[in-house]
């Protein structure tokens, strides 16, 4: 596991008590959601027309956020199919906002699809 970040960053923001179950753990659905949106981010930028999510392949969690964190969400296009694209997300956990230290706290593969606008899959441009 490499100890930088691989990509751009894509999205930060802080996790809340809203976010977080009673035991101050942060929801993984609501890391996944960062996640989401961040990859979203970069295939639409990718495509320049809307594109939708069609699939996440291994994504595991290997450390907690907590509230207070701040949530860094890093993307880079992996693989451009005719219509898809393949998009690697990390997430990382700047502790304690003001601290420094960050930790990978999970990774994923999300398949976006281009979609023209009449909702038809399109083919992704270059």
């Amino acid at each position: 596991m490499s100890d930088q970040p691989q990509g751009e960053l894509t999205i930060r923001t802080l996790a809340m008590p809203a976010d977080s179950n009673p035991a101050g753990d942060i929801f993984g659905g609501w890391v996944m959601s960062q996640m989401d949106v961040a990859g979203g981010i970069c295939a639409h930028e990718r495509a320049g027309c809307r594109t939708v999510t069609v699939a996440v392949d291994r994504m595991s969690f290997i450390e907690p956020v907590n509230i207070g964190d701040v949530l860094c969400v890093y993307t880079k296009i992996i693989n451009i199919g005719n219509t898809s694209m393949d998009v690697q997300v990390e997430a990382w956990a700047q502790k304690h906002f003001h601290s420094g230290s960050r930790l990978k706290v999970t990774e994923a593969v999300f398949k976006f699809v281009a979609l023209d606008d009449d909702g038809h899959p399109t083919p992704v441009t270059d």
